[in-house]
């Protein structure tokens, strides 16, 4: 059985009525010094409530990327809502190092609302940011989101992520009747929709460059086969029905094509499909699996995991031919699933120090240093899943006996974890940044 869901891509994130197996973030680890800032309650002027707390959404971004440590309201000495109501002193006494302050206004005569906040920095007495976004009632939790972006850059000069989404696959259900659904998502977990439902596994979901569709692999064949699905109109079509295994495709950079893992000519191999001309170009030919392709920054080699040598290591191979590929990993005893930070030096992978050594862990190795970062102590990590701006990595891992998914930051110092309330959930794809 499968169920597809077509509904447009605005009425996903202005829809009220949210799907089930929606993730709630717990933080489970944070720097030793996070940094102090007060979110003060939103004002609203409006009819009833206006359904979306502002300031808590921003407060719980914050909080939760465990850079930030965001003031109970119970310890505020005053509620301001705009730069005439501030008083430093009250913050400074409360040791805070920034404020955040704003109003919500209805428009009259609709569903719309002006959106008021200011920024300061409580040490220099002086106000960083302000402005006023407009915006409908059901998008408060965009707007959350884009005021967390901007706050975040200008304390840490990164580019917040806290309005990009995700996509994960979450399984429940007895084995023999289990039910398999895509889900999108905030980053957070929140506002999760189903984007596709089968009786049978879903796999390998990611996102093209700018959002606007995902790749997957669905069984509802019976047999794997890659499917590309449009965001806006839900409209999907399947890009491969080769013999044996189709798997893993993602996007290269520019979104002309996609590198997948065929067996169509034997043992599994990296291929490369020209979205535009159709034209299937093969980048290995060995008869040991290779598999779990991502590309360079460049667009100019397909990353891959290879056990040509006994063990799985993460090799490259340009697209253009020529060469063998390159291999990138010496050190484990098995390294896979490679693909690189935005910086395109530091490779993710997922990686096994000894034979000895049973636990898989999230790693970063910086090829031209050399250096290893292990992230996670957590045993069974797989699928990793970078931020867009670089600053996190989220990933599958098992808690309790369930699927669950877990970010932690790239120099290994905050890690969150987003358990689902129904059943395993697996497979992280972060999006781009939307906007």
């Amino acid at each position: 059985m499968l169920r597809l869901i077509c509904t447009a891509w605005l009425a996903l994130w202005l829809s009220t009525n949210v799907a089930a197996a929606e993730l709630n973030i717990e933080i489970t680890r944070g720097v030793d010094n996070p940094i102090p800032v007060a979110v003060v309650p939103f004002s609203w002027d409006g009819a009833g409530t206006p359904g979306e707390d502002v300031a808590q959404v921003i407060a719980n971004n914050l909080r939760q990327v465990g850079e930030f440590q965001p003031l109970s309201r119970a310890n505020m000495l005053s509620m301001p809502n705009e730069e005439s109501e501030v008083y430093y002193r009250d913050w400074r006494i409360l040791a805070q190092q920034y404020l955040v302050v704003g109003k919500i206004s209805q428009i009259a005569g609709g569903q719309s609302v002006q959106v008021q906040w200011e920024f300061f920095d409580i040490n220099r007495e002086r106000k960083i940011l302000g402005e006023v976004l407009t915006g409908d009632m059901s998008q408060l939790r965009d707007i959350a989101h884009e005021i967390s972006d901007v706050i975040y850059q200008e304390i840490t000069g990164r580019r917040g992520a806290f309005s990009t989404k995700i996509l994960y696959v979450s399984a429940e259900g007895a084995i023999g009747s289990t039910v398999y659904s895509l889900h999108v998502a905030d980053y957070d977990g929140r506002r999760a929709q189903v984007l596709l439902e089968s009786s049978e596994p879903i796999m390998s979901p990611t996102w093209s460059p700018d959002g606007s569709q995902i790749a997957y692999v669905s069984f509802e064949t019976d047999l794997p086969r890659i499917y590309i699905q449009n965001l806006t109109t839900g409209q999907r079509r399947q890009v491969t029905n080769f013999p044996g295994i189709n798997s893993s495709p993602v996007w290269s950079p520019d979104g002309s094509k996609l590198a997948m893992v065929l067996s169509k000519d034997g043992s599994p191999d990296i291929y490369v499909l020209d979205l535009q001309t159709d034209e299937m170009i093969q980048l290995t030919d060995h008869p040991r699996a290779e598999t779990e392709p991502s590309w360079t920054l460049d667009g100019q080699n397909v990353i891959f995991t290879s056990d040509r040598t006994g063990q799985p290591q993460v090799y490259q191979a340009n697209v253009n031919g020529g060469g063998f590929p390159e291999r990138l990993t010496f050190d484990c005893f098995y390294c896979a699933k490679g693909q690189f930070l935005p910086d395109g030096v530091n490779l993710v992978h997922v990686r096994r120090e000894t034979r000895q050594d049973n636990s898989y862990g999230i790693a970063t190795m910086n090829l031209e240093t050399g250096r290893v970062i292990t992230l996670t102590d957590t045993a069974l990590d797989e699928s990793p899943s970078v931020a867009p701006n670089g600053s996190m990595i989220m990933f599958g891992t098992t808690y309790n006996g369930q699927g669950v998914l877990d970010a932690v930051s790239i120099d290994g110092r905050v890690k969150f974890r987003l358990p689902s309330s129904q059943g395993d959930v697996r497979e992280p794809a972060w999006s781009p940044y939307l906007n």
